[in-house]
């Protein structure tokens, strides 16, 4: 049965595209990011294509790719653009699919739709959050809003072991951990490829 991963993250800059690259890695999966925004000359589908070891992956192209690196309702509306979300369409493929997300959950598309709305009812979500003041909070709220929508869910935990964080998330949203991914001296396709031969047998049960 080929999965759908949806990888999302508890505000932005916590690993989300770390995450993705090992779990395309894992299940030698395609990858796709819905919506771009800033970074065009080095984006995170470039990231992943970098990071990856395997020959059977594919990365589809953004639906959406904005020049400035901000929320994808204000970069759009810089552009003269406007996302529409009936024009995200998912790609085809007969692999599974790894869509990594733009910032959190709730972040604004346009004046209506929010990240939330590019996650399908198949997907199993997988939320990385990373320690910072705050971050207990938005943890909470991110799989909260996940559950309650009816989503399957998992944590994956990023950056250095936070024993009291990382416990009251457990043991608050009741929802399983895939793992954790480290601080690392540096990530390269030999760092993926030791954390998705580590992963892989968790997400191959999802």
């Amino acid at each position: 049965m080929k999965q759908k991963f949806f990888v999302t993250g508890i505000s932005t800059e916590v690993g989300k595209t770390m995450a993705s690259a090992i779990i395309t890695e894992a299940m030698e999966a395609d990858y796709w990011k819905p919506i771009q925004a800033g970074d065009l000359d080095y984006s995170d589908s470039d990231k992943v294509a970098e990071l990856i070891s395997n020959k059977k992956t594919v990365i589809h192209k953004n639906s959406y790719a904005l020049k400035n690196a901000m929320s994808p309702h204000a970069a759009a509306v810089l552009e003269g653009i406007f996302i529409d979300r009936n024009h995200i369409d998912e790609p085809e493929t007969e692999n599974h699919l790894v869509i990594e997300g733009a910032g959190g959950v709730l972040v604004p598309l346009n004046d209506e739709d929010t990240v939330l709305d590019l996650i399908m009812p198949d997907y199993h979500v997988i939320v990385v959050s990373r320690h910072y003041l705050g971050s207990i909070n938005h943890s909470l709220l991110t799989i909260g809003w996940l559950t309650h929508k009816g989503y399957d869910v998992s944590i994956l935990f990023s950056g250095s072991e936070q024993p009291f964080t990382e416990s009251i998330i457990v043991n608050k949203t009741n929802v399983p951990v895939l793992g954790r991914i480290d601080e690392e001296p540096v990530f390269n396709k030999q760092i993926v490829k030791k954390y998705a031969d580590m992963f892989r047998p968790t997400l191959l049960k999802m």
